[in-house]
């Protein structure tokens, strides 16, 4: 299903422009420092480039997600997050991305760190197994040591090594 989406959304990409947007409250997560993309120009830089993605969903009423907006002004995340394309959702606002990127469920936060191809790197989440994709919201270690992991995993072409173990129902073999 992500590969099928991803494909999509580089056909429809390769044949409309794509002008790098900032998305809505980019600002609010340290915009100024960190290059967010939306989507649309988030997923066509990654296929393009062959970078990874990180696809951070949040909610502008979630307190937990106010919370994690302050891990993005640590240094170490700052500087990490050159090596990625940096991609923000408003869950609310776009919810077709919302429950397209949701292996595990639509809650917010949700972080998924992603190969050039739109598969979910399975290995790269947080510690809580029953929300996976929830990344320490109060301390950055968590998410600069899963950043810099992501980052020593990827192939000298960019390519992430490891795929998803997703069956295409969403059951998860790992």
């Amino acid at each position: 299903m992500m590969r099928l989406l991803a494909l999509v959304a580089g056909v429809l990409l390769n044949i409309m422009p794509v002008s790098a947007k900032s998305p809505d409250l980019a600002d609010a997560w340290n915009g100024a420092e960190i290059n967010w993309r939306d989507i649309k120009s988030g997923i066509y830089e990654a296929s393009t480039s062959g970078k990874t993605a990180i696809m951070v969903f949040h909610a502008p009423w979630c307190s937990a997600c106010k919370r994690y907006r302050e891990v993005f002004k640590d240094a170490g995340v700052v500087a990490a997050s050159k090596k990625f394309v940096m991609i923000l959702v408003d869950a609310d606002a776009d919810k077709m991305t919302n429950g397209a990127f949701s292996p595990d469920g639509t809650y917010v936060p949700r972080t998924l760190f992603m190969n050039s191809q739109g598969d979910v790197l399975t290995r790269f989440v947080g510690k809580d197994p029953k929300y996976p994709h929830t990344i320490d919201v109060d301390d950055p270690n968590e998410l600069r040591k899963l950043m810099l992991n992501a980052s020593s995993a990827a192939a000298p072409d960019g390519m992430a090594v490891e795929h998803s173990t997703k069956t295409s129902t969403g059951a998860r073999l790992d």
